[in-house]
């Protein structure tokens, strides 16, 4: 589990989304901040400026007070200004050495699925730690996670991603299953013919074989793109696991270059080991004081 937990809050239905699913993935004595990120003004002249702050800090801090005293949450709450969200709440995560960060899908979003919205993808780009993405409407009907899925290529990252859902399985009770998504070239495919899906299940078995191998996991492969096929395995779990190099069919995924598998969405939690996140296992570092 994690033990220092930042969460973003923007006054929506998708911080209400992210506080739910950052209290099913946050120790018991683990430290947990809320945060909003307001507008930065560059363009003011600085007593205008100052008021600009002054009414955007206080209205933060109600944001956020709300906020957590409808969650029941014992929390420390941080505010600042930024050019972005994203950008901003990279910076509160590495002043508190957070390991995880949690925020809600676009408010654009189908309903019970992540759909990445500017800010939400703002918010994965170079985080400097995990990051957690709850489905929309996630806090009307939180899942108990039962069952967690492992995007599995066989790269480095996507083996930190294997070590991290083992160890939240054990936590939480829970069972653990990969998938490996392979393809090839259609230029490499034979020509018409039964020769077509034999070798593409031929790829598949290959694919469940490799995962099987690691043993303690239940294997899956299927044959497609890789974003695509893990969205939709995706309603099979409870909380989909992928590492991302920022490139390569699982950062398609977690990036949203693969506009396909966004529009279709996953129906489960996501949480993306981020290249830069330190090792999940470390403890968090002593929160600093509020803003």
């Amino acid at each position: 589990m994690f033990n220092n937990v930042l969460v973003g809050v923007d006054g929506h239905t998708g911080g209400r989304d992210a506080i739910v699913l950052a209290r099913q993935l946050t120790a018991a004595d683990a430290e947990l901040a809320l945060a909003h990120v307001y507008p930065s003004r560059s363009d003011l002249r600085r007593r205008s400026y100052g008021d600009h702050e002054a009414a955007e800090a206080a209205r933060a801090r109600e944001l956020l007070t709300a906020a957590r005293d409808e969650a029941g949450v014992r929390a420390e709450l941080r505010w600042s200004a930024s050019t972005s969200p994203g950008r901003g709440l990279h910076e509160l995560a590495e002043r508190r050495g957070s390991d995880l960060l949690v925020v809600g899908s676009s408010r654009r979003g189908l309903f019970g699925r992540v759909t990445l919205g500017d800010d939400t993808r703002a918010a994965l780009d170079g985080a400097p730690c995990a990051v957690a993405i709850a489905p929309t409407a996630y806090a009307e009907r939180p899942e108990t996670i039962r069952r967690i899925g492992v995007g599995f290529d066989g790269s480095p990252e996507s083996k930190r991603a294997l070590a991290l859902a083992r160890s939240l399985a054990g936590e939480l009770g829970a069972s653990l299953a990969a998938l490996e998504v392979v393809s090839i070239p259609a230029y490499l495919l034979p020509g018409p013919g039964a020769g077509d899906n034999a070798s593409i299940d031929e790829l598949i078995s290959d694919a469940r074989d490799r995962v099987a191998s690691i043993g303690d996991v239940e294997p899956h492969g299927a044959y497609g793109d890789a974003a695509e096929e893990l969205a939709r395995w995706a309603s099979t779990v409870d909380l989909l696991v992928v590492g991302s190099r920022g490139y390569g069919p699982v950062g398609r995924l977690v990036h949203g270059s693969t506009s396909r598998a966004l529009a279709t969405g996953t129906h489960c939690p996501l949480l993306a080991l981020t290249r830069s996140a330190p090792a999940p296992a470390t403890p968090g570092a002593a929160t600093v004081a509020a803003s």
